[in-house]
């Protein structure tokens, strides 16, 4: 980036910031897009990627305060632009307020990965107390995760078997993320480190249910190692659950993911899906069979992609 364009992202930033504090909507909005360099039609083709048809003129609109996001799909435009502008979520969508005679839609009964996660900040807080960087220096060869669903339609725990390389020296060590679904209790999940690992420091936030587990290896790897170890997460500490998402910040390799329920608790209905991004439609849905003597189902991607994947059920 050239002087001149390092000063004028400088000088947006404070103006930008003031925007998303005061409003109103349009305001940020345009300073958002100003701050990001985006022409409009940039941004219509970055809104298409994210599944959302909204129009040159409606965001020109948009931006000068001539018109107001109020329709479902416009609402989930402007949760789109919060993560196409890089924004924190629901910076945009909390300046729109209660319009008379309308409704905001809420969020979808689907627990979302980015919306209880990562704009909580509590992966982040979490690996920063454990003095891990976000980077652990480890990626994903292989990742096989079975589910277990129990009599009460609670998530009961889970089991792991992955294969990592080191892409770098001396990492001897891997940070294992569990999220509960809402109202777990992360304090009272148990952390079982089965083989090649042994069970290090473990921290939670109770807010988010998000449990952050250190996993030790024998001995520190070398870049271009691989390791196979096995670990998992006893909860049963919340109510129904009704999916299992998975969530990659870069390509790897192969993931598979099998969901088993209980005899007495059996879902009408299972599907596998994908999504980009939290904001994005769940996409490349198709169903799958349950399997009646072994009450499960399960997915194989040969190679993941950067994004989120997982299983979803319906009850009734």
């Amino acid at each position: 980036m050239r002087l001149g364009e390092r000063q004028k992202e400088a000088a947006q930033a404070p103006e930008l910031d003031a925007a998303l504090r005061a409003g109103p909507f349009h305001s940020a909005l345009r300073a958002a897009i100003a701050a990001r360099r985006l022409p409009l039609h940039r941004v219509r083709h970055h809104l298409a990627h994210h599944g959302v048809n909204i129009g040159v003129t409606s965001l020109s609109y948009w931006q000068q305060g001539a018109r107001r996001p109020q329709r479902p799909e416009s609402m989930r435009a402007v949760r789109a632009l919060e993560e196409i502008l890089e924004l924190p979520e629901e910076s945009l969508i909390r300046l729109l307020g209660p319009v008379p005679g309308t409704t905001v839609p809420k969020r979808p009964a689907a627990r979302s990965y980015r919306s209880l996660i990562e704009a909580s900040g509590a992966v982040e807080r979490l690996l920063a107390e454990l003095e891990s960087p976000l980077d652990g220096g480890l990626h994903t060869v292989g990742h096989h995760e079975r589910v277990r669903i129990g009599a009460h339609r609670q998530f009961l725990g889970r089991d792991s078997q992955h294969i990592v390389r080191a892409h770098r020296d001396g990492v001897d060590r891997y940070m294992a993320i569990h999220h509960g679904d809402p109202g777990c209790s992360p304090a009272d999940v148990a952390v079982c480190a089965m083989e090649n690992c042994r069970t290090g420091r473990v921290c939670w936030d109770e807010g988010t249910g998000v449990l952050v587990a250190e996993l030790l290896f024998d001995a520190p790897l070398r870049a271009g190692d691989t390791h196979l170890f096995h670990y998992g997460f006893e909860d049963g500490t919340a109510g129904s659950a009704s999916e299992y998402v998975r969530g990659f910040g870069f390509a790897g390799g192969q993931y598979a993911l099998q969901v088993r329920f209980a005899d007495d608790a059996l879902p009408v209905r299972c599907h596998r899906f994908t999504q980009q991004s939290a904001a994005s439609p769940r996409g490349g849905r198709h169903e799958l069979a349950l399997s009646g003597p072994h009450r499960s189902v399960h997915m194989v991607e040969p190679q993941v992609r950067a994004g989120l994947v997982g299983i979803e059920w319906d009850w009734e």
